[in-house]
């Protein structure tokens, strides 16, 4: 099984680079199954409907959320009907959509989970307990279980990959928009990385104007962050999990923008 992830999309230039690279990679890697974030894809926060649609039509077959996953009002007329669209599990009971989907892939089928940290984020229910929950349950019907865990600090993340190595196939982090790079295969055979990146802006912060930042940086004041242009990126993971296990058998970084260009 080959997994092929794409981290947070972030407005226009995120979809942007996404639609001009998710081909070349899905060219190049034969993933059985691309998972795109997308709770930035929309103005840099929150997702509409034909966002939704248009990230599909560039190749995901799964698009994940985050913390950002209600804030443009119209996703509460669709989410329940799309059925490649997840929120993080966690979200407190009586939340619309679903936390995680199964995906049949010819004679497999992969659980993809979304997940959601409470370390410097809102007070949502605890993610051990749900992804244990959630575990448990897909253990039943197939090796391979991808999760998305969003979240802002690292101790965190790692918690969950330690936590879960041996009983899922990948755990990989989303959030703060800056690649890491310290993807590997856990003992137990967990394919993980605390954050996967961005894939959007270049040139900004955390894919927002720099001036805007830094500015709130200086005088602690209001500012207004916008998406900005320019130069684009595109980071994510690629994934190898075996056919009898679904451990994991490789993860490689993906980071392509000016200063490492896209090689076929």
């Amino acid at each position: 099984m080959k997994v092929l992830f794409i981290g947070d999309i972030v407005g226009s230039p995120g979809r942007n680079a996404l639609k001009q690279y998710l081909p070349k990679l899905k060219s190049k890697y034969r993933p059985d199954i691309t998972i795109v974030n997308g709770e930035n894809a929309a103005g840099g926060k929150g997702l509409t409907e034909k966002i939704y649609h248009e990230i599909r039509e560039c190749g995901a077959d799964v698009i994940t959320l985050g913390n950002h996953a209600w804030d443009k009002k119209e996703i509460f007329d669709f989410i329940d009907n799309a059925k490649d669209l997840i929120r993080p599990a966690n979200f407190p009971r009586g939340n619309p959509g679903v936390g995680y989907v199964l995906k049949k892939i010819g004679n497999s089928t992969i659980a993809v989970i979304n997940g959601q940290g409470r370390t410097f984020m809102q007070p949502i229910d605890c993610p051990f307990t749900v992804l244990e929950e959630i575990v448990a349950e897909v253990r039943e019907k197939t090796p391979y279980i991808f999760i998305d865990f969003h979240a802002e600090v690292t101790s965190e993340k790692q918690a969950i990959g330690w936590y879960f190595d041996g009983k899922v196939s990948a755990v990989v982090g989303t959030h703060t928009h800056v690649q890491t790079a310290d993807e590997r295969i856990l003992p137990g055979g967990t394919a993980y990385i605390s954050d996967v990146g961005m894939t959007g802006p270049y040139d900004g912060i955390l894919g927002v104007e720099k001036e805007a930042v830094i500015q709130k940086f200086i005088t602690n004041l209001p500012v207004r962050f916008e998406v900005t242009n320019g130069r684009e990126q595109c980071n994510g993971v690629f994934i190898t999990l075996n056919k009898q296990t679904g451990q994991a058998e490789t993860i490689k970084r993906i980071s392509i923008n000016e200063d490492r260009p896209f090689f076929d």
